[in-house]
Parts: structure tokens; C-alpha cells; sequence
């Protein structure tokens, strides 16, 4: 019997072909615990997978993989306890991401989806609606200054000539940064002189609602929320609020809470919102660089090297110790 993995979706633009040539492959859409039973390596895509999980599939799980970054639905500290290996794809979202970001924050800026909503005949919209915010010298702050939002503050201060103000409490205040991007330590300071905020955190326990009401009424009457990094970063009922109440002008949102959101969400209502529905990597470059992150991984790990982005690279080898790609065939 070969390397098992199994996966929950198959994986495109001929990721899966690959892992095929190296292994035998099951697919499993719901990733039914049973189903991993004697799996070597499991390709999670968007599915939850948790201690009982582990337990279940047996012994012989060795890795877990995800195409994206966040691993925010996979027990990493249960895998590391038992030697599993998590590996995520870092670098490979950086780039749609942001780009889709600034997207998302010019769009909003210039009303491009009021505009195209009234001469699609909405006319609950007023020209006053469509009235743009010009984005040269306005105060960005940025939340967040791993990989993306990075590429976010480069963007906007060197292209759009923002002033930006950066808060990330993980980061050296001393290291060197673009011209226009300021680091601080301060969140409430940023989020009180920002015109404009956007979002990319990573889903922690200590980040869930890390922005709730107290911290969007921080942000001056009239201003704006960008956030492309997890829904429940964001208090959602909260930030329904405030734009009820007019005190942000405007949202604009990848991600949201639940994913999808309920039909009856205000926000899908609101002329002031933007969403979309979690597609910030998904670009032709974006989908390849993830899908092909898990296939060179696994190939790293059946030639017995470390794979390239482990979220806990001191578990290596975990149970990967003495193993060898023909041990799974006996």
C-alpha cells in the first residue's frame, strides 16, 4: 500500500494529479474521521479538524496540510502533543490578498459598487451616496504587520501616498519600514487617528472581537473598516451598529461571521458595505502558489525532508521519525 492521503476536496490546476503520482489518494468532502483511518497525510480545505479527529484517524497520521495560511480550524497544539506535523502555505495568499485589500479599500473610498448599484437602477441611492473620499494624505491604520498586512502598508504609502500608522504587538518598533509607514504599540491610538483601518490579524483566541464596539467608536465619526483576515476578528454585531448608526461611513468585507452570512444579514442590505465572499487569494497566481504549497510538501516529506512551512516547526519529525515512504508499503 502506498503513502495514504486524504483529501477534502481535490485540489486544481493540477495539484492533485501530482500528489497522485507520489501517493494514493481518497477524497472525503465532510473528512469523516473513519474515512482518515490509516491515512499517512490529511489535506484539510476549510474543514475542522480537532483532537477527536486525530484520535480517530489513528496512529498513522503524520501531517496535516492546509492550501492557505490560517490553520485556525485545525487543533495545532493536539497535533503537536501527538507528533503530527501542521503545514499551511504562508507566502502563497500575500499578494492577492493585499492586492484585493487595497481593492476593497479604493472601491469603498471611490463608491464604485453605490455607483454601479444606482445604474443598475437602485434608486434609493442618492448623489450624495455616491460622493467619494479622495485617499492622498489620509491617515491608514493598519492592524496587523505579518506578510500581508506588510504588502498592504507598502502599497498604500508608497502608491497612494497614505499616512500609515501600523499596530502588530509581535513586531520590532526598531526595525525598518517603508517611507510613510509608522510602528507602534499602541492600538487605540491608531484606530483614533485613522481615517481608514484595515484588518490582518490571525484568528487567535486573544484576537476573537479583538475590534468590538469600544474599538470602532475609536475611529472618527465618517471613517472606514477594511477587513480581509477572519470574520470573528470583527464583532459583527457591533460593527452592524455603527453603520447603522452612522458613525462609520462605510465596510468593506472578505470575510465575515458565519461564512457564509445568513441571508438575513444588515449588511447585505447597507449601500455602504461592500462583501465579498472570502476570495482575497483566490487569484490564478494565488490558487496555484497554495495548491502546489501542499504538493511540494508532501513531496518534501515522502523524500524524508522537512517540509518548508511548518506552523510548529520544533514537532519535527513528530512521528515522521524513522519513517520512510516505503514503510507504507508493507
Amino acid at each position: 500500500m502506498a503513502v495514504k492521503v486524504v483529501m477534502q476536496h481535490e485540489l486544481p490546476m493540477g495539484a492533485t494529479e501530482r500528489i497522485r503520482e507520489m501517493a494514493e489518494v481518497a477524497i472525503d468532502p465532510d473528512l469523516d474521521p473513519g474515512a482518515g483511518a490509516g491515512a499517512d497525510i490529511v489535506v484539510a480545505v476549510g474543514g475542522k479538524v480537532d483532537a477527536e479527529f486525530m484520535t480517530r484517524a489513528g496512529g498513522r497520521l503524520k501531517m496535516i496540510a492546509t492550501p492557505g495560511i490560517g490553520v485556525d480550524k485545525i487543533d495545532v497544539d493536539a497535533a503537536a502533543e501527538r507528533g503530527i506535523i501542521v503545514i499551511h502555505n504562508p507566502d502563497a495568499p500575500t499578494q492577492s490578498t493585499a492586492e484585493h485589500t487595497v481593492a476593497l479599500l479604493m472601491s469603498m473610498a471611490a463608491r464604485i459598487m453605490t455607483g454601479d448599484r444606482f445604474l443598475r437602477g437602485d434608486r434609493t441611492i442618492g448623489r450624495e451616496d455616491m460622493r467619494g473620499t479622495e485617499l492622498l494624505g489620509r491617515n491608514l491604520g493598519v492592524v496587523g504587520y505579518g506578510r500581508i498586512g506588510r504588502r498592504v502598508a507598502e502599497i498604500c504609502a508608497l502608491g497612494l501616498k497614505m499616512n500609515v500608522t501600523v499596530h502588530d504587538p509581535y513586531v520590532d518598533l526598531q526595525q525598518g519600514t517603508p517611507e510613510g509607514v509608522t510602528l507602534t504599540d499602541d492600538l487605540d491610538a491608531v484606530l483614533s487617528d485613522a481615517r481608514f483601518v484595515t484588518l490582518h490579524a490571525p484568528l487567535l483566541p486573544g484576537t476573537r472581537h479583538l475590534v468590538s464596539e469600544r474599538e470602532l467608536r475609536l475611529i472618527p465619526r465618517g471613517g472606514y473598516l477594511v477587513n480581509a483576515s477572519r470574520g470573528s476578528v470583527v464583532d459583527e454585531p457591533a460593527l452592524i451598529r455603527v453603520l447603522e448608526d452612522g458613525h462609520l461611513a462605510g465596510a468593506a468585507l472578505d470575510v465575515t461571521d458565519p461564512e457564509p452570512p445568513l441571508p438575513d444579514n444588515p449588511l447585505l442590505r447597507m449601500k455602504n458595505v461592500i462583501v465579498t465572499p472570502h476570495i482575497a487569494s483566490g487569484t490564478d497566481r494565488g490558487i496555484h502558489a497554495m495548491m502546489h504549497g501542499v504538493a511540494d510538501q508532501i513531496a518534501q516529506v515522502i523524500d524524508g525532508t522537512p517540509p518548508r512551512s511548518m506552523v510548529k516547526p520544533e514537532v519535527w519529525p513528530g512521528r515522521f521519525a524513522g519513517w520512510s515512504a516505503s514503510d507504507s508499503d508493507g
